[in-house]
């Protein structure tokens, strides 16, 4: 039972208390994967509702997991194993006793199992949105990885591979392969394969069968169809990052035997360290350390788990702070869009209030016809309290109670909780939140509403909105729109397609055209809310130019909305609407547009925004991620354009970019980025991003590189070849899109603290490079690189430092002592251009004198660059670049060994000159003199 009053020490003590004793609980309530004694506990595995029940998918998951369990305990050096792990159950297979689902999802899930229309063929593959070190979104499985033992050959066990993608995931390694750059030139001018170790051994193959080295080399290119079979049998132990395939591969690269030169995603985004460097550094083994003794750690235990029918509480705030900057009717026109459209058919809904007491609205009601829906939106309420004080707990308390009527359990519930209250007292409710299995949505308005709301949300797994007191605001709405079931059953969810508001002068219209694209239309509804007076005219053109208007359109004049319901699937194409303000005040006039698939068999294309930490202090940025996707193909060359609402003040817009480079790790992933650091006002911020596309080729591709286990080939066994099946082709694929694409989605909120009051003086410094790259072109090295900007990722720099070093371990290490390269006539290009900048490196090909630490044997150098901003605030170093000072046969530059031949050639000679120069010299004066002796003794003669 819920309690309030003065809470007190003894109160916080007992709060502290509960929360220990729940903490053996924490991981399956919202917390995520915690590890504890060696062991991680809550990983939570989902199956996608689109795939067709099979009982050996749960038995090959069960036997990939404990596998792994085994492999990374021994890879980790007896450090950390897989102890309990739950398999979610999708709702479409059948009922087998399988235990109910708290606060588990689909979307919450660490791994995830489904096939349709993916962009990696069968290859195991693990969304990476963030830097070295950081934690990923996601592993993705296809079925037919899973069930197909055929594909182990390629892949290796099932249990190795899950390693494999797990570093990926937890600990934020990268792939030790470069399918795009299988050979390098190393630093002793060898032909080298790219890989980690070195050691692991193999044969060149042509397209005729194996080959010397030197028939793949033909004028300084690798020849098209020749490629490295590796050994089956080895003695490298490493690396798991590279192939883990191997059944000698039992641990990661470490600092000994990591390969620093081979060109692949691990060295450039983690600046030339090793897998093992980066995971020994993470947080989970600055807790674990290594078991003592011999033995195995017990087997994973494991919880297959189903979801039942889904509940939904909408718990209110109808305080007398609901009645400012009509925060009440915003809630009424989004809370009946959602039972209206949102909420998906056979759900029980019910409604809870709440002020200082909490009040039971409407009981739990399934939604089986359109009938029901409107019953529900007949009990939103209409009026607020004359009461400013506000009790959540009671209001939560009461929303338990009606999902309690349901089986007695509130497991498996979700709380949509809306309120503008501060409540000091909602930490008494914490214990019972989480104890009561059920997922909690705030959604906090104005910036009067509780600082600590979102800790419910944040407990539970719940998401997170804020919606400010602007009065042409769509976030209401927008938050709604977000909350779906959570099943991973997209052909069955809205998808918004159009979000907007703007306040209209008196005889003034807002218009725009919204794209209707052929991967969705069905169940299409237009969404139009006003703020005062009655309704604006309403005009409509579909693309074949039928004319809706104000009176096709369903009227709600209490909560001041008129909606539009398309029959069928709407035309594809581009919808024109124009709303007229045809009253003598300024109105604010919102339209928001959502469908869903128009088809079961092609996913509609998707759109899921989200920041990096959704609480900060300046001034420390925040990064913000757009996953654009049709399925599981990433969507290039889209718009994306993110709108960050403070609580007080004007929206500021931001275009996100898929480049590569600033907050964005990855080029061309389909995951598009930037740094937000305008912030105005100390509080909450709301996020919404706005993803389109121009009619036009779009092109669906796969991350390159990505993060994926690699598929090999083939082996040599014996001095034979065994090639494996051909892989499934993945790649890039070209899809024509007659009408474009238009897609909304709102991004939560976030928190900053700590903002100053008024101007704040520069403290953002560029943003680091990250994609450096170096090239040899005849004597000279041509760097390229994406320009950073003055702060992070925006504006201009003003100016570059450039160094470079024979060594590598000098410029890692010491990068302020590298020999400085001249940038005198290098001028920074704004934000996002790709800099081009070539210089000579004479100094290492002078003489082996001119190189550090004399080492005659390297032909390789290696370059870094920061970025300078007008207050002197520098960036990070960048990555690493490398060049080779040698081209291959028949044109590469004179080596040390020759230079100094040649150079003892000409000092020899030089010296054997200056020698006869003497000799003839003294001979000559030896003549001259004898001549006078002769001449002095004829003269005494005569």
């Amino acid at each position: 039972m819920i309690q309030r009053g003065n809470a007190g020490p003894i109160c916080n003590l007992k709060l502290v208390t509960l929360l220990v004793a729940l903490s053996l609980e924490l991981p399956f309530l919202g917390a995520g994967v915690q590890l504890r004694d060696n062991g991680y506990n809550g990983l939570l595995i989902a199956i996608n509702p689109q795939v067709p029940e099979n009982q050996n998918l749960i038995s090959n998951i069960k036997e990939m997991i404990t596998e792994a369990s085994f492999y990374l305990f021994n890879a980790t050096k007896r450090r950390v194993f897989f102890r309990n792990i739950k398999i979610l159950i999708p709702a479409t297979w059948k009922a087998n006793n399988y235990s109910k689902v708290k606060q588990e999802s689909y979307e919450k899930a660490n791994v995830i199992v489904t096939d349709w229309y993916g962009a990696h063929g069968d290859d195991p593959y693990t969304l990476q949105h963030r830097g070295c070190g950081k934690e990923g979104k996601y592993i993705r499985f296809t079925p037919n990885f899973l069930l197909n033992d055929n594909l182990t050959a390629g892949y290796g066990s099932r249990g190795r591979v899950f390693v494999h993608e797990w570093a990926h995931l937890r600990w934020g390694v990268f792939d030790e392969y470069n399918n795009d750059k299988p050979f390098y030139i190393n630093g002793q001018n060898q032909i080298k394969v790219t890989r980690c170790s070195s050691d692991i051994t193999g044969i060149f193959v042509c397209e005729k069968g194996p080959c010397p080295q030197e028939n793949c080399i033909i004028s300084k290119l690798f020849k098209e169809g020749c490629t490295f079979i590796y050994n089956s049998t080895q003695n490298a132990t490493a690396s798991i990052m590279f192939m883990q395939s191997l059944s000698s591969v039992v641990e990661f690269c470490n600092a000994s035997t990591h390969n620093q030169e081979a060109p692949n995603l691990q060295n450039q985004m983690c600046s030339l360290r090793s897998a093992w460097d980066v995971i020994i550094d993470s947080t989970d083994f600055h807790q674990s350390f290594p078991m003592n003794g011999t033995e195995l750690p017990p087997p994973p235990t494991f919880s297959l788990i189903q979801a039942g029918v889904k509940v939904v509480c909408l718990v209110l705030d109808v305080s007398s702070k609901m009645a400012k900057a009509d925060r009440l009717l915003q809630l009424q026109q989004a809370a009946e869009f959602y039972l209206m459209q949102i909420v998906e058919i056979h759900t029980f809904v019910g409604i809870a209030s709440f002020h200082s007491k909490g009040e039971i609205r409407a009981q739990l009601h399934q939604i089986n016809s359109d009938d029901d829906r409107k019953l529900l939106v007949s009990y939103l309420p209409t009026t607020v309290t004359a009461k400013a004080e506000v009790s959540i707990c009671s209001g939560l308390k009461k929303g338990f109670e009606v999902v309690e009527k349901l089986n007695g359990k509130t497991y498996g519930s979700v709380m949509i909780l809306v309120t503008s209250g501060d409540d000091k007292l909602i930490g008494n409710c914490i214990p019972t939140v989480l104890s009561s299995g059920s997922t909690i949505h705030s959604i906090a308005l104005g910036s009067s509403a509780v600082p600590n709301l979102e800790e419910l949300s944040h407990l539970t797994g719940g998401l997170k909105f804020f919606v400010p007191d602007t009065s042409n605001s769509n976030s209401m709405t927008d938050a709604f729109s977000r909350i779906s079931s959570g099943t991973g059953d997209i052909f069955q969810q809205r998808i918004q397609l159009e979000s907007t508001g703007e306040n209209v002068k008196p005889h003034h219209q807002l218009k725009n055209t919204v794209t209707m694209d052929n991967s969705v239309g069905n169940d299409t509804v237009f969404l139009v809310t006003w703020q005062t007076s009655g309704p604006p005219e309403i005009i409509l053109f579909d693309p074949d130019g039928r004319k809706y208007y104000t009176n096709n359109f369903i009227t709600n004049l209490t909560f001041q909305t008129a909606s539009l319901w398309i029959p069928g699937t709407a035309k594809a194409g581009r919808w024109t609407y124009t709303l007229n303000n045809t009253h003598h005040s300024l109105q604010a006039l919102k339209v928001t547009v959502s469908s869903r698939a128009s088809s079961s068999a092609v996913p509609p294309v998707t759109v899921d925004a989200f920041v990096e930490r959704d609480s900060l202090h300046f001034p420390h940025p925040v990064m913000i991620y757009a996953n654009v996707r049709k399925g599981f193909y990433p969507i290039l060359n889209a718009t994306v354009t993110a709108t960050v609402e403070p609580e007080t003040g004007d929206p500021v817009t931001l275009r996100l970019l898929d480049d590569g480079a600033g907050a964005d790790v990855i080029k061309n992933d389909g995951i598009y980025s930037r740094y937000f650091f305008s912030f105005a006002v100390n509080g909450r911020y709301s996020l919404k991003v706005h993803a389109n596309h121009s009619p036009s080729i779009t092109i669906l591709a796969h991350s390159n590189p990505g993060s994926r286990a690699m598929y090999v080939p083939g082996y040599t066994a014996n001095g034979n070849i065994q090639m494996n099946a051909p892989r499934k082709p993945v790649g890039r694929n070209e899809e024509e899109q007659k009408w474009g694409f238009s897609r909304v989605s709102s991004g939560g909120s976030f928190s900053v603290l700590g903002v100053p009051a008024g101007l704040h003086p520069d403290v953002f410094p560029p943003s680091k490079i990250i994609d450096l790259e170096a090239v040899k072109v005849e004597e000279k090295v041509t760097l390229s690189w994406t320009a950073p900007g003055e702060d992070f990722d925006q504006g201009q720099a003003t100016s570059y430092e450039i160094r470079m070093s024979n060594s590598l371990q000098n410029i890692q290490d010491d990068f302020n002592n590298a020999i400085l390269v001249n940038t005198s006539k290098l001028n920074p290009q704004p934000a996002g251009t790709r800099e081009i900048f070539t210089f000579s490196p004479q100094i290492f090909t002078n003489g082996p004198e001119h190189r550090p630490n004399g080492e005659n044997g390297s032909h390789r150098i290696y370059v870094a660059i920061r970025a300078m901003d007008r207050n002197s605030l520098k960036s990070a170093v960048s990555n690493i670049a490398h060049a080779s000072l040698f081209i291959p046969p028949n044109s590469s530059p004179v080596p040390a060994r020759d230079y100094l031949i040649l150079k003892g050639v000409l000092t020899a000679m030089g010296l054997i000159g200056i020698i006869c120069l003497i000799i003839v010299v003294t001979h000559c004066t030896l003549n001259r003199k004898k001549r006078a002796d002769k001449k002095e003794n004829g003269t005494k003669l005569l």
